[in-house]
């Protein structure tokens, strides 16, 4: 089988010549333009949509039991 050592060596030897290389420069370039381009997109963490999604959850909630009272007094105003 392999030695994991070797395999250590050669990703380390591989780290080391991207480091040294343009290619470092690109990726840094790459993360910059891509983060300017999320922002600009005007996107949200997962954990704000989470958060948003429970606060319609709630509403809808709220809405629905609203909905169901007005129904219930309007029923009762139609009887009298």
């Amino acid at each position: 089988m392999f030695d994991p050592k070797v395999l250590e060596d050669f990703s380390n030897k591989i780290s080391a010549l991207i480091a040294a290389s343009p290619a470092k420069d690109v990726e840094k370039n790459v993360r910059a333009l891509m983060g300017s381009f999320f922002t600009k997109m005007d996107l949200v963490t997962r954990e704000e949509f989470d958060i948003q999604a429970q606060v319609l959850a709630r509403t809808r909630e709220k809405l629905q039991a609203l909905e169901a009272r007005l129904e219930t007094l309007e029923k009762a105003q139609r009887e009298d």
